[in-house]
């Protein structure tokens, strides 16, 4: 009984310091939410997604009337199969306003956590690549054959790395099951990374608006920022509701109301919103295998910030240069993404070959700014 009394009071001490007392500079704002609201959507996300898949049937004859049957005959099942599409959508939002905050903060300097991010970046964008693969719609179909036909251009291993992962010659019965289980797999590997992202973001501490160490100036957690956070919850979610019960197709692509048919293929492909600046990146290269490094190059490339700048304090900013570049950065990943959902012909496709090489040569000034001022 004592052991058992032990352990729960050295479970709630730790719980105690991790959360409660922990001490976070006295200067973060409401930009410094977004963490702990992923990590809700992603909590929120797996649950949905678990009650779905007692529903769904991972065949390409009866995926798509196994969606249907979830949205018609399933008790509320249309609402979780609605939270959990858009719930998606807002978390890749909130992933990339907490990237960009990052980004604009400097806080790459924490390497160890920056790496840890990005890494969980990369997982929820093949986390969503596959989950949009299983409702098994026009738009699902001939995505998958897209995006997995890419990895061909790479020389020797491509045509055998598409074969196995489509498990046979083409999009089929075992791509969609291997992408089911992929789809419930990862993100569980999610919530692992994220958990290591928590425990090297408390081992470094946060970083803040005003750029210097502020070890002298910090407060407990709570009550000071998990009020914020639960403020952030219920906007958050408020959100997600309305948009599910008013508008639970709003992101959904038209096309995907009708079930893959391998013989018609879709006048014009696009992937998910969030995917659109990439895509775009992908398409105003002519080359395959040049779109493709260029794709993989456009996220790869975050890994590198703490190479391109590693001083571990800066409060540079505020300085008016580094703020121009920086919205010059923002609209031109809004272009981008405009220019995505466009079709491939003048003037849109010239448009995206100018737009593009802008992309990379910001996305390498911002973290190096502090070193381009200095000299």
């Amino acid at each position: 009984m004592k052991k058992s009394i032990f352990k729960k009071n050295e479970l709630l001490s730790i719980i105690n310091r991790a959360i409660i007392d922990l001490p976070s500079p006295s200067t973060i704002n409401s930009l410094w939410n977004f963490g702990s609201i992923l990590g809700v959507i992603l909590i929120a996300q797996i649950i949905t997604g678990i009650f779905l898949s007692f529903h769904y049937n991972s065949d390409i004859t009866t995926a798509f009337s196994s969606i249907i049957s979830i949205n018609y005959r399933i008790n509320n099942g249309w609402f979780l199969r609605a939270a959990h599409a858009n719930g998606a959508s807002i978390f890749f939002l909130i992933i990339y306003f907490h990237t960009i905050r990052n980004i604009y903060y400097n806080s790459f300097f924490l390497s160890i956590t920056w790496v840890s991010g990005i890494t969980i970046l990369l997982v929820s964008i093949i986390t969503a690549f596959v989950g949009y693969v299983l409702p098994w719609g026009q738009i699902s179909f001939w995505g998958a054959t897209v995006i997995t036909n890419l990895l061909s251009a790479i020389p020797y291993l491509g045509t055998t790395l598409v074969e196995w992962i489509w498990g046979g010659f083409s999009v089929d019965k075992p791509t969609l099951t291997r992408f089911f289980s992929f789809h419930f797999l990862f993100p569980f590997i999610l919530l692992v990374l994220v958990i290591l992202h928590l425990v090297f973001l408390h081992r470094t501490g946060s970083s803040n608006p005003s750029g210097i160490n502020s070890n002298s100036d910090k407060i407990p957690f709570h009550p000071f920022f998990s009020s914020k956070d639960i403020v952030g919850f219920l906007f958050i979610f408020s959100t997600l509701l309305l948009i599910s019960t008013l508008a639970p197709n709003l992101f959904t692509d038209p096309e995907n109301f009708s079930m893959a048919n391998p013989l018609v293929a879709p006048i014009h492909i696009q992937p998910e919103w969030y995917f659109l600046f990439a895509y775009t990146i992908l398409r105003s290269v002519p080359n395959k295998l040049g779109g493709v490094l260029a794709l993989i190059i456009a996220i790869l490339i975050l890994y590198f910030f703490p190479l391109i700048n590693n001083n571990s304090w800066q409060g540079n900013q505020y300085s008016p240069e580094k703020k121009v570049i920086f919205w010059i950065l923002i609209n031109n990943i809004i272009i981008l993404t405009w220019l995505g959902i466009k079709p491939v012909e003048f003037p849109f496709n010239f448009l995206s070959i100018l737009i593009s090489p802008l992309y990379f040569i910001l996305i390498i000034i911002i973290p190096a700014f502090n070193f381009l001022r200095k000299k």
